[in-house]
């Protein structure tokens, strides 16, 4: 598995991150361990979470069932320290049922990043994990309510003592990056290393307004910007180029519909049946070749056969031609 550098703090981290988002919930413990082992026997290492994991799948899930299980892999596994280890703060949900019910907005729903919120949501996340630091901590959902000095001030004493040696962010728009940076410049504070947003080779629809998309403008600041890494989470949509329901009903798809992603769904089905593969591992490898800006392809599978099937895009070798085709489509 090739690894490529986490923005210039010299660690290298593994180029395919596994998401450990429905451990715990949708995917039982034995089938989570089962992913984690095959995972690490590959030669993964970047591992991601985060606190609140998941509480969306159904009644009776809070929160936390992700690091819980990861935390009894490391347990029974002795792994910890081969792994590179990455969680968020700020998008905990203290009621899952109202939010699972969409009676509160993102404001209600989510802790945010006040500095004790981070701080003891941190604090919660190790005695999850069962470890007393993480490699990379994010703010999971950026807020725009408090002071991101205050944020960026707690995050700072986080690392400071310890807790975690590196911070990230997701969900989050490129003025805001920016602000983001030339505080952590002005005050001394450590400044993000990794942005996680949601990545695919299709592209934005210019009329959809999401914050947690890339768009050409956060990839152009990518490029100019070394010290960041882009984690790219959703890459392949929840399997959505190999499955036209999907590409019909997909809730994600209303970001990406029309004629541009039309042109480029229909590319990467030809030329999938061309390379005797499917559009899924096509799409990662895709992914896996891009090199200004390099990017980490964060996937989440649910099975152990979905995370076998989807791995073989690890070994898919693109000539040119393929790339050159790829990137040129389009309407």
């Amino acid at each position: 598995m090739r690894t490529i550098p986490l923005g210039r703090t010299g660690e290298q981290v593994s180029q395919l991150a596994l998401g450990c988002m429905l451990m715990g919930t949708s995917t039982d413990e034995p089938d989570s361990f089962a992913i984690l082992d095959r995972y690490v026997a590959a030669g993964g290492s970047f591992l991601d979470t985060a606190d609140c994991y998941a509480w969306w799948p159904g009644p009776g899930y809070t929160g936390g069932e992700s690091e819980s299980v990861l935390g009894r892999w490391f347990a029974r596994s002795g792994r910890r320290d081969e792994v590179f280890l990455a969680t968020k703060g700020s998008a905990w949900v203290a009621d899952p049922q109202a939010a699972r019910a969409g009676r509160l907005t993102d404001r209600e729903k989510y802790a945010g990043a006040g500095g004790d919120t981070l701080r003891h949501a941190l604090d919660g996340s190790l005695r999850r994990l069962g470890t007393d630091h993480v490699d990379l901590y994010y703010v999971h959902v950026d807020d725009l309510h408090t002071p991101l000095e205050e944020t960026l001030e707690a995050l700072a004493g986080l690392v400071a003592a310890g807790k975690t040696r590196y911070i990230g962010w997701s969900n989050v728009t490129t003025w805001r990056l920016e602000r983001i940076r030339q505080l952590c410049d002005r005050y001394g504070w450590p400044a993000p290393v990794a942005l996680q947003q949601e990545h695919t080779y299709l592209r934005r629809h210019p009329g959809r307004d999401t914050v947690s998309v890339v768009d050409d403008e956060q990839l152009r600041y990518l490029q100019a910007h070394d010290d960041l890494t882009l984690v790219a989470y959703s890459p392949i949509l929840k399997g959505v180029y190999d499955d036209p329901a999907k590409q019909r009903d997909l809730g994600q798809m209303h970001t990406y519909r029309g004629a541009d992603s039309d042109a480029r769904l229909a590319t990467v089905g030809r030329l999938a049946g061309e390379l005797g593969i499917t559009g899924t591992q096509l799409v990662l490898a895709w992914m896996l070749h891009q090199e200004s800006p390099r990017r980490v392809a964060l996937i989440g599978p649910r099975t152990p056969a979905q995370y076998e099937s989807t791995a073989v895009g690890l070994d898919v070798k693109l000539d040119a031609t393929v790339l050159e085709t790829l990137d040129a489509a389009g309407a």
